[in-house]
């Protein structure tokens, strides 16, 4: 199974914003490079809320080139087996935590978004990785820093998308 072909049958798995899945549906359909960086009318990316529920708090990574306070996430590349894979991967580069594991239950999320040319769509499929008790994070090269958040510091610091993000994974555990 390819990718591409994961990625379908997430998407239809998932049962939550039916309008957006539907919109992710059709541009696989449609591109069958739609899962990766070079497809220039959009591709999915993979990204997970890193949780450490035990503390009530939200590891988030300030984006080196957006200047944001994100999730862990980024482009799909040809190694990862399964979308769920590729999140679980970006979010242990990123995070540097060794241990994470996705929760259960699939995407918690979708959030498409534009970006600048030459491509213009991120469909982002979001998903929430449990940090492990004894968790330590370590700055990648694609952040300015990492920090931990409680979960109502998230919205005064972060976006709506992230703070839908996290709303959606404390309704899931």
């Amino acid at each position: 199974m390819t990718l591409h072909d994961d990625a379908v049958l997430v998407l239809k798995g998932y049962e939550g914003q039916p309008e957006l899945r539907d919109l992710y549906l059709e541009h696989l359909a449609a591109h069958p490079d739609g899962m990766y960086k070079p497809c220039a009318a959009g591709h999915l990316t993979s990204s997970a809320l890193v949780i450490d529920p035990s503390r009530g708090r939200v590891l988030l990574t300030l984006h080196k080139k957006l200047g944001m306070w994100l999730q862990m996430g980024g482009h799909c590349e040809e190694g990862d087996a399964t979308v769920e894979a590729a999140a679980l991967r970006e979010a242990a580069e990123e995070s540097g935590v060794s241990g994470l594991t996705l929760l259960p239950g699939g995407p918690v999320r979708l959030d498409r978004h534009a970006i600048p040319a030459p491509c213009h769509w991120h469909l982002d499929v979001q998903y929430a990785a449990l940090a492990p008790a004894d968790a330590v994070e370590r700055i990648s090269e694609e952040s300015l820093d990492l920090k931990w958040f409680a979960y109502d510091e998230v919205a005064a610091v972060a976006d709506t998308s992230v703070v839908r993000l996290v709303e959606g994974t404390l309704a899931r555990l």
